[in-house]
């Protein structure tokens, strides 16, 4: 890594990678939490991309007020000891949960598009983000700002395509996707979809902005990351509005449309897929192993750690995508308000003023 520390551009990178991941991707998040409710779809993704720019602002500066290595420092210093202490276990645990989520995306994408097992695309991610994970803070930096420009273009290109071919019809989804309880409304909707996403990217966001060159990095690669987020999760939106009714029961809806389109395209966007389900991956992973042992001592331990922990998430991510995304991510967006409570908390009422370079 730079000694004079992490760019915007690799702030923003960062942050968009670890937010995007299968349930992004794929669609399956955007038709869930956006697309159910028609036009309000919109409101609630306004809503979304303000509230990352704030919330990940505030997760940097106090990650780099407290040198954090791991989302621990900042949840214990937001919450307190008791509330902290339940916060951190929450999050770990669905750091863990959003690694195997991302492994079972790559299943259903292997069976969807190449009609392989799905066994052979969990073990594929498996393998890949476990090994990237052994490098440590600076590899899962790298790694993901270098795919994040790469998966934003190919899910541009299939939105603009698919878009310019067929007519906007911007109607609730509900009716054909099912109710769902868990999200009764739009505005509770966008707000769990950002809380749930908050917790897979505090583990990273803590760290990265403690790396982050300048204050200067954290504030403009914030902005940059959460308009990246917004943007991309319209053009998905507006890309199965047009859609609605041929993607609603389909596990992988943007990869679909995308074959609509051409196979040539289908093929691309596999390639993104991967790409962008991969970045979530190694985020999520990094952020548990990172919570339950020191990765940068790159010790025996921490190799089998790693390993151990990659083999139960493989066996776990037999439940199935669509399921995980529709089940576990609004329990998780759930979990996910306390702590978005605890960070507006103690940003107005703990903060004590502390001179940042």
């Amino acid at each position: 890594m730079d000694k004079k520390g992490v760019s915007t551009l690799k702030v923003a990178g960062a942050y968009i990678g670890t937010v995007v991941g299968a349930g992004f991707a794929t669609g399956q998040e955007i038709l869930q939490f956006f697309n159910r409710f028609g036009v309000m779809g919109l409101a609630g993704l306004a809503v979304t991309t303000t509230m990352f720019i704030v919330f990940g602002y505030i997760i940097m500066v106090l990650g780099r007020k407290l040198k954090a290595r791991s989302h621990m420092e900042i949840i214990m210093y937001s919450g307190g000891k008791k509330i902290g202490a339940a916060i951190d276990k929450i999050v770990t645990f669905f750091l863990l949960c959003s690694f195997i989520a991302m492994i079972s995306g790559t299943g259903a994408m292997f069976a969807q598009q190449f009609n392989l097992p799905v066994m052979y695309g969990n073990i594929l991610m498996t393998v890949l983000t476990a090994a990237t994970v052994l490098t440590g803070i600076g590899g899962v930096i790298n790694s993901i700002s270098f795919i994040v420009p790469f998966t934003l273009t190919g899910v541009a290109v299939i939105s603009i395509l698919s878009i310019a071919h067929t007519p906007l019809s911007i109607i609730p989804a509900m009716p054909l996707i099912g109710e769902n309880r868990l999200l009764p409304n739009w505005i509770f909707a966008a707000i769990l979809y950002v809380s749930y996403n908050i917790i897979l990217s505090v583990a990273v966001l803590g760290p990265l902005g403690s790396e982050a060159r300048d204050m200067k990095a954290v504030r403009n690669g914030v902005i940059l990351g959460g308009l990246g987020l917004g943007l991309g999760s319209l053009m998905i939106y507006l890309t199965l509005s047009g859609n609605i009714w041929k993607i609603a029961h389909v596990e992988i809806p943007m990869m679909y449309i995308a074959g609509k389109i051409s196979r040539k395209m289908q093929y691309i966007y596999s390639a993104v897929l991967i790409a962008e389900i991969y970045t979530t991956a190694v985020g999520s992973f990094y952020g548990f192993i990172s919570r339950i042992t020191d990765l940068e001592k790159q010790s025996i331990r921490s190799g089998i750690i790693v390993v151990v922990s990659a083999a139960i998430a493989l066996i776990a991510s037999q439940l199935g995508f669509s399921n995980l995304v529709k089940y576990l991510y609004p329990i998780e967006g759930c979990a996910g308000i306390l702590l978005l409570i605890s960070l507006i908390y103690s940003w107005f009422f703990t903060r004590r003023s502390v001179k940042l370079k």
